[in-house]
Parts: structure tokens; sequence; C-alpha cells
């Protein structure tokens, strides 16, 4: 199923759909059956009230004061970047699996190559992630985690992130969790630490739409680990699947008030904006978009894809900052748990290309853009690493 193929759609609008999402008031436990898997719902979602027009008391937005810098550039694929607490940067080369050190001032150093990845298709090194620095046993260190394609799956590693800033080497691949369904297309790949110190992985579908709504599969899903790798305590269905539904999530971020939101690419119709429920049935591939359909939670923002395509997102209070692909632009949306804030904005539309991923570190925004990776146009200088200041909005 190809994801940037000929669409074949008429776009209604220039603007995004804004939508409310569903909120899950209970767990609806699921039964396994030898059938093919039918949808698995959850608690049926409320008639879509009207859309917030004022913020919430305690909600904070943010807006960029000042255009996307280059901090780094000539990057080959890149696919994920973390800032660490010193301010260098770490960023994944999905096709070449080369983990970089970027240092203020300095060029880009390769801090150690992952040698699990099969970069075929849309897999490779993609997803990286380090926990909290406040949560983290002193004994073992720092550690980084990686969503990797081999050529028998997708799995997170981790290694150990030894040497000082500037100098930085990983350790061997340990392997936190595997058997994620990997595929040309539709291999997720973002991972992330909550605010809860776990570990989210986000999944695709690997090119089997059905695996989505099958909860014995890792496929189509959003998981939730301990950072050991075991399926976290509380989990909706007592294994690490912690919301299902989903084509192929490759953004997740949380806002101010612990809520989390995901970003998933449709296929010929909507992509979508999800506030994440535990539980939630997200509705790939029985719908696209929003549905009103019992047992399925629609979206809150949808798009076009020529609009979207999006792929990392990053949050700071309650701002929502979407990286979108095809549509070469990073949208702004201000968002509460009954929804959205006004019309959400498009940010520098055209003038980095393809944008892969967004990151909030403090008051400032990074994103990578993904214009080598045969999809986009390069231009001198591509793929970059940029940063944006933010200020708190009105």
């Amino acid at each position: 199923m190809k994801r940037f193929g000929p669409r074949g759609i008429r776009r209604r609008s220039a603007r995004p759909v804004l939508a409310v999402s569903a909120l899950v008031s209970s767990v609806v436990l699921i039964a396994g059956c030898a059938a093919p898997p039918e949808p698995v719902p959850t608690t049926p979602p409320s008639t879509p009230s009207p859309v917030a027009t004022t913020p919430v008391a305690d909600a904070t937005t943010w807006r960029p004061s000042g255009d996307p810098v280059d901090i780094a550039t000539q990057l080959e694929v890149p696919w994920s970047v973390v800032v660490m607490p010193d301010g260098t940067q770490l960023v994944s080369q999905r096709d070449t699996g080369d983990v970089l050190e970027v240092e203020p001032g300095a060029a880009p150093r390769v801090a150690g190559r992952i040698d699990l990845t099969a970069a075929v298709g849309e897999g490779g090194l993609l997803g990286i992630a380090v926990p909290d620095p406040a949560g983290s046993d002193e004994e073992e260190g720092t550690r980084l985690y990686a969503y990797v394609t081999t050529a028998d799956d997708n799995r997170v590693v981790r290694m150990s992130l030894e040497g000082e800033p500037g100098d930085r080497r990983l350790g061997d691949p340990e392997v936190v969790i595997d058997g994620i369904p990997r595929d040309r297309v539709h291999n997720g790949g973002r991972i992330a630490f909550g605010p809860d110190g776990l570990l989210y992985v986000a999944t695709g579908d690997a090119g089997d739409p059905d695996a989505a709504q099958d909860p014995d599969s890792l496929a189509g899903k959003i998981l939730r680990l301990t950072p050991d790798g075991d399926p976290a305590p509380g989990n909706p269905f007592d294994s690490p699947v912690y919301s299902l539904g989903h084509r192929n999530v490759q953004g997740m971020a949380w806002t101010q008030d612990g809520s989390l939101w995901a970003s998933e690419f449709g296929q010929d119709t909507f992509d979508e904006l999800n506030r994440i429920e535990p539980g939630g049935n997200y509705g790939w591939p029985v719908h696209e978009g929003m549905s009103d359909e019992p047992g399925y939670l629609s979206p809150v923002v949808i798009w076009t894809p020529d609009e979207a395509s999006p792929s990392g997102i990053a949050a700071r209070g309650s701002t929502v900052f979407v990286a979108g692909l095809r549509g070469e632009r990073v949208w702004q949306i201000d968002v509460t748990d009954a929804g959205v804030v006004g019309e959400p904005v498009a940010l520098w539309p055209g003038e980095l290309g393809r944008v892969r991923d967004a990151v909030v570190a403090g008051d400032e925004l990074w994103l990578l853009t993904g214009n080598t990776d045969g999809r986009g146009n390069a231009a001198a200088g591509d793929d970059r690493l940029v940063r944006v200041p933010l200020t708190p909005g009105a």
C-alpha cells in the first residue's frame, strides 16, 4: 500500500477540518476468536460538541518568535532528534544506521552505528529516545533507545551512551522488545518516554490493515512498556498494547495536562491528529478520519494528505506542533481536553521542504527536514536540523 502515490481525490478545502475527540470512560475487555479479528470497540464516542473557542484558564500557548536557523546541514535521511540536557543533540539517520552527535559550532560526528538495521523502503533506524535523567538509574547511566528494522522484524533496542558531550559513544545493543511486524512501508517507528517514565512505541500496520484491529498483534498500535520492555502496569489489555486501530503513527507528544497526542498517516483521504486514550480504538481500516460509528474514537483534527502527511510532533504547554512531510509545513495547534482552540496555523509552508521530526526542548522548537529520503526535492545543504525560539502566546 503505497503512501505517496496518486491520490485520485478532490481537495475539499485549504484548511484542516476540526473535530472533538471522544473520551473513553471505561475499557472493554477483549475475547479472542479464531475467525478474522472483528473491530475491537471501546466506549462509544459521544456526539461531537462545538469546538472550544477560548482557552481554559490554565492553558499556556506557545508561538515561534523567530525564523528557523540551521544547526546542522548535509544530513543523510535523518529521522529523529533528541536534545540532551547539556544542549547537544543526537540525530538518527535512517539508511546508514548512524547516530550522530551534534555539538554547537562543530561538525556532526558519528557516535555509533546500529548494525541491526535493514534499510529497505521506509524501514531502517527510525525513532530514538533517552529517558528523563531525573528518573534514570545512576549506576546504569544514560541509555539511548532506538527503533530499528531488521531483516525479520521491527524492534526497540537500547545501548549505553558513554563518554562526555562531544565524544559520546554507543555501547552494544540490548533488545527491549522485538517481534513487531515489518514491511517496506508502514513501520511506524516513533518512540518516546512519557511523563509517567514509561516507554511508548508507535507501530504501523506493516501493510496488513486487519492487524491494526487484532489485539494480539503488535502492528498498528501504540505500545506502553516499562523501560525494560515489559507490558506497563495498568495497560488496558494486559499486554503491551495501549491503543489500537492505527494505520501508521509517526508522532507522539504530551501537553501540559498529561494528554498524549499522536499523528497518523491516512491512506487516500484524511490524515489525523488523535488524542490517545487507554484502550482506544482509532478505527483503521474500518474508517479513515471522522466516524459516528459506535466503538471508535474520532480524530481531533483531520487534513487532506497534501496538506500534512504528518510525521513527528512536539508539544509545549497546550500547543502541539505537527511536522508535515508532503504538506511541507509545520502545523501549530492549540488544544484542550475538549478539543481545539481556534484554527490550526500553517508555519513556514514550503520553506523547509518536507519536515520529518519536531521536538520541543525548553523554549525551543527543533525540526528535522526529510528531503533526502527519495520522496522530496533536496536543496543545497539538505537535510537539516534547525532550531526556532518559542515564546508564550496570547
